[in-house]
């Protein structure tokens, strides 16, 4: 229940930061156009984009810092394997493992070192340039992203250690898009449909 619930608030945190990254910079570039129109001048001048550009900035941040455990929990970040596929199964076993248990304790030292330097510079006054909010709240992102992809590679590694099995993504599959057995996507796309 937990896991369901956790794995529930990363993927809406990353697509409403995504989402809302989105808007505000279509909207900042509507704003830009409509301001070089004189008609409109004395109205866009009204509305104030300079914060714009550092939110985006700053969610794209935190974008990036749970999608990365996004990628390990679902096995979509690339990792080059040819090797590892031709060693000896126990080997192999153990190299995944290892591999999955470095990235652990690396990403375990970013979040703690992150940890640190949050919890250092939420004692001063530092506040972002255009916005004026606490420094800290930017930095957040690296412990607590850090912190969730440490415990997503412990979760895989545990998975793998039980099943023998790692998440993996079929990055020919489109989700949302079935598609026919047996049947050519792009040939079905070019005919119009299955012959």
């Amino acid at each position: 229940m937990f896991l369901k619930i956790l794995d529930r608030l990363e993927e809406l945190l990353i697509g409403t930061l995504m989402a809302a990254a989105t808007l505000i910079t279509f909207a900042t570039v509507v704003h830009r156009f409509l301001s070089g129109i004189p008609s409109l001048q004395d109205y866009t001048d009204r509305i104030d984009f300079g914060w714009s550009q550092e939110l985006c900035i700053y969610m794209f941040i935190w974008v990036a810092k749970f999608g990365a455990a996004y990628g390990v929990r679902t096995g979509i970040h690339v990792g080059v394997d040819v090797l590892v596929n031709r060693l000896p199964p126990g080997a192999r076993r153990g190299m995944v493992l290892f591999s999955l248990l470095a990235g652990a304790v690396f990403t375990g030292i970013v979040g703690s070192l992150g940890a640190s330097f949050v919890w250092r510079i939420g004692h001063t006054d530092q506040t972002t340039p255009d916005m004026e909010i606490p420094v800290w709240l930017v930095y957040l992102a690296i412990p607590l992203g850090s912190y969730l992809m440490c415990f997503r590679f412990l979760q895989v590694a545990w998975t793998f250690l039980r099943t023998g099995h790692l998440p993996a993504r079929d990055h020919a599959r489109v989700d949302g898009v079935e598609t026919v057995e047996g049947v050519d996507p792009i040939q079905m796309g070019r005919e119009g449909g299955p012959a």
